[in-house]
């Protein structure tokens, strides 16, 4: 992408930032999902930052898509996790292992905004094992048959379709991946809305009862789904560290500025020695971040240039779980911070940290646990032969 390119895609950003901020925090306060936003991210182009041109997106390189997400994630982790799940999860595998019949076919709609893509793989009983999947999928002449339940799924009850990840019901125990369209007869979806945070993103569990798929549809060869899976999980667990970032950077502009406003003890808390230290370390949350997140980006572009290179390819992906791991740590301690400045008003979703604090948590969990993260680094310097899970 050309630099009139990616300042023309920075100005979009920032135009529908501003113009969602007052729907997407009265639509906080009312614990409902903003349609708005999907509208918004129409009129400014924002469905297919980083698809080619060609297939109707904006070609933006990942440096310049993640600096869009970061920009998104001082909004809110809610309203980031509807790209992350549209774009990060929802087209990227489709954009690297679709064939040109299905890159046409969904990646143009999607990115004007036609269908909203969703990632379809976690499930009640398999979360950071896959392998533990219970979906389904057999052979029934032109078509496949898909049977399983998906759980906690962002945009899952609004996508017109979904990456859909299951097992074949005889034969090897190989996971495929399918390129699902939500308009057929067997499906049943339920939002869920008790959550802790993120209440203006769509998550929702769908059923898949019998239900009709083309083998066209088939996302990759049968067997590829696993490593489909993987490889789309470091371009989420990107998208995730990118908004962590935003939210560390919106955490460090609220805080500065509350601190210099509120008067305590005859001056503004932000001549007190202890608000000052909490803002050194939401500032050094930023700086490690971000320099870790350039890094990351650095390696997913190099391993993106040539992608037979599975030394390229192990490297990014674990420098994708190090940033994840770190920024979305680091963002909830910035947030943590930002609230314990604010005081009782900290304490409101009212302001901006307390949405922040409860949104950003999930980010911990989410595209690969703390835990899961942290045994993926430590097996890259141990060795296979200590990885925890074989």
């Amino acid at each position: 992408m050309d630099p009139a390119g990616q300042d023309q895609l920075q100005q979009d950003v920032e135009a529908f930032c501003q113009q969602v901020r007052p729907k997407e925090e009265l639509c906080y306060l009312e614990h409902r999902f903003n349609q708005e936003a999907i509208e918004l991210a129409k009129k400014y182009n924002l469905l297919g930052m980083p698809i080619d041109v060609e297939w109707g997106g904006r070609g933006a390189d990942l440096s310049t898509y993640l600096k869009a997400l970061a920009r998104i994630g001082q909004e809110g982790s809610g309203l980031r996790t509807l790209f992350s799940g549209h774009t990060s999860i929802g087209q990227y595998p489709i954009a690297r292992f679709g064939s040109a019949d299905q890159q046409r076919e969904y990646l143009q709609p999607s990115a004007r905004g036609e269908k909203i893509m969703a990632f379809g793989l976690t499930e009640p009983e398999a979360g950071s094992n896959p392998l533990e999947l219970q979906s389904s999928y057999r052979q029934e002449g032109d078509h496949y048959l898909l049977n399983g339940i998906k759980y906690l799924i962002s945009n899952g009850g609004i996508a017109d379709t979904v990456i859909f990840f299951a097992y074949p019901v005889e034969g090897p125990r190989r996971m495929s991946a399918f390129i699902v369209d939500t308009d057929g007869p067997g499906i049943e979806r339920e939002d869920m809305t008790a959550k802790l945070g993120l209440p203006t993103c769509n998550t929702a569990m769908f059923e898949l009862t019998d239900y009709r798929v083309p083998t066209e549809n088939m996302l990759g060869s049968e067997g590829d789904g696993f490593r489909i899976a993987m490889e789309t999980l470091v371009s989420g667990r990107l998208s995730v560290a990118a908004g962590c970032l935003g939210v560390i950077e919106d955490c460090l502009k609220e805080t500065i500025e509350y601190a210099k406003e509120r008067q305590q003890h005859g001056k503004p808390i932000a001549q007190h020695q202890l608000v000052q230290q909490h803002i050194a370390r939401i500032e050094l949350s930023r700086q490690t971040t971000e320099s870790v997140l350039a890094t990351a980006t650095e390696a997913k572009m190099f391993s993106d240039a040539d992608l037979d290179d599975q030394q390229r390819l192990q490297q990014a992906d674990l420098l994708a779980a190090e940033v994840k791991f770190v920024a979305s740590n680091a963002a909830l301690d910035a947030a943590d911070r930002a609230l314990q400045v604010f005081g009782g008003r900290g304490y409101s979703e009212l302001f901006r940290p307390a949405r922040h604090w409860k949104d950003v948590r999930v980010c911990r969990i989410y595209e690969g646990t703390d835990e899961i993260l942290q045994l993926k680094i430590a097996a890259s310097l141990l060795g296979k032969e200590y990885a925890a899970f074989r």
